[in-house]
């Protein structure tokens, strides 16, 4: 983030909150920019190299833009924390209006998705992606990436809520004060928890190394490869064959 200092800071929300001073503003939009750019790397890891990423950062800075409008210092909570949560959203919210899978994706993945399902029920057991690449006469680093893009393309169609009543108690937007879950939410949270848990056990030592640091502590390709003395593109390739193995988490799901 920008050098500005704690006073500075304190001032420029003061100026803000109070004013909508529009300087205040934009020393803000700046000191949080980075919270952009990070979750615009994170997310286009799953997305198709012609994606582009100034696209994703002008649906991030939306975000960024609408948690500084929406944000209320007296509540208990960070405004990093929140504007997170908005950013993100914002990009995933773009990512769905603009359809941004093409067909030609779309088709190879039903396509490689077929083909699984019919070797499984030949072999009776989980086949890997050499095999399904082989019987396609494809290679098997399409495959791979055909299948990430057509997950993280159902992760969004699971996010996509109506966006009417967002600041209703009821919106997946809405940050509620409760801090307890519902116990259906509970129930539902803890089954889809105890699931992943039993497939993650069945990746080898270093996709489940990779899918922690990944989607756990929130690490970056390159920052997991510094740890495990790999490349990052080492890195992308184990994080592409853990998430093919975990794929059927997702349809079971759906």
């Amino acid at each position: 983030m920008t050098n500005v200092s704690a006073r500075e800071e304190q001032k420029y929300w003061k100026n803000w909150i109070n004013n909508r001073d529009p300087q205040a503003g934009d020393e803000l939009v700046q000191k949080y920019m980075p919270l952009v750019h990070y979750q615009v790397q994170r997310i286009s890891v799953s997305l198709p190299k012609n994606i582009n990423k100034q696209e994703l950062v002008s649906f991030g800075l939306m975000g960024l833009y609408d948690a500084l409008e929406k944000f209320d210092p007296s509540r208990d909570l960070k405004f990093d924390t929140y504007a997170s949560f908005r950013i993100r959203g914002a990009i995933l919210d773009g990512l769905r209006k603009e359809d941004w899978l093409p067909r030609s994706t779309r088709e190879k993945a039903k396509k490689i998705e077929a083909t699984i399902a019919k070797m499984e029920q030949q072999y009776m057991r989980t086949v890997t992606a050499k095999e399904v690449a082989a019987s396609l006469g494809m290679l098997e680093e399409e495959v791979y990436a055909v299948l990430n893009e057509g997950f993280f393309a159902n992760v969004l169609s699971l996010d996509d809520w109506p966006k009417e009543n967002e600041d209703e108690e009821n919106s997946p937007l809405a940050l509620r004060d409760e801090k307890t879950s519902s116990p259906e939410e509970t129930v539902l949270k803890q089954e889809i928890q105890e699931k992943l848990a039993e497939v993650i056990q069945q990746l080898n030592e270093k996709e489940q190394l990779v899918i922690s640091l990944f989607y756990k502590e929130e690490l970056t390709f390159t920052e997991i490869g510094q740890i495990m003395g790999l490349s990052t593109s080492r890195i992308s390739q184990i994080h592409s064959k853990a998430i093919f193995k975990l794929r059927k988490i997702l349809d079971q799901m759906l």
